[in-house]
């Protein structure tokens, strides 16, 4: 079953996998209400899911949370935009048992699929390669100093010192320029760093920052 609030992904997962003779698909749905919803009367043994949907729905680490709790048989192949080692730990650590992105030839989605089915973890080889030096640190509190409900993002070893403290400031709620007067840097060097961060992380603007900070936060 597959969940993707894009109708040209759902369109193209579904032509992908129908042609595949051994993989037979049981629902397509666009929102995380409508997939909780068919799994209460429609079974599935893997659900492929999209990491970030609409900014009303619930997603990323919480739909995995949930997933896991309510239909603990189904295994869960993440399909993500955010197609980055960060984002791969986080959906691992959370229960996962896959992570693709949607920059990857569709093809891997079928190789992803049986995988899974098979019981296996499943990563492409690159993935899986900058996987091994992105430190577990990244996932676990206290190994960075101040604010403790930061530190899962912060703890990143991809990040300088210096993207890290721009980061922290961020989260605490600072503008560019604040942040800027703050460590009596310019505006661009601070925006420049900020962005930087936000790459090796694996988000793209500050909505996304904190919804995945909120992520982290929630049981």
């Amino acid at each position: 079953m597959i969940l993707d609030d894009h109708e040209v992904v759902l369109h193209g997962l579904r032509q992908c996998l129908s042609t595949e003779a051994d993989i037979e698909l049981r629902g397509f749905c666009s929102t995380s209400r409508e997939l909780l919803n068919v799994l209460a009367t429609r079974t599935a043994d893997i659900l492929i899911i999209d990491f970030m949907l609409g900014p009303q729905d619930v997603d990323g680490i919480n739909l995995i949370k949930v997933l896991k709790l309510r239909f603990p048989s189904c295994k869960l192949l993440v399909l993500s935009a955010q197609y980055t080692p960060a984002t791969a730990a986080l959906v691992l650590h959370a229960g996962a048992h896959g992570f693709i992105g949607k920059s990857l030839p569709l093809d891997d989605v079928a190789s992803a699929v049986r995988a899974v089915a098979r019981g296996q973890i499943y990563l492409t080889r690159d993935m899986a390669m900058e996987l091994a030096e992105f430190s577990e640190s990244a996932l676990r509190p206290a190994t960075v100093p101040g604010n403790a409900e930061h530190t899962p993002l912060l703890a990143s070893p991809l990040l300088s010192p210096r993207e890290r403290e721009v980061l922290r400031c961020c989260l605490d709620g600072m503008s560019v320029a604040q942040i800027a007067g703050k460590f009596s840097r310019s505006s661009n060097t601070i925006s420049t760093q900020k962005q930087s961060a936000f790459r090796k992380i694996g988000i793209r603007n500050d909505n996304e920052l904190f919804k995945m900070r909120n992520q982290l936060d929630r049981p």
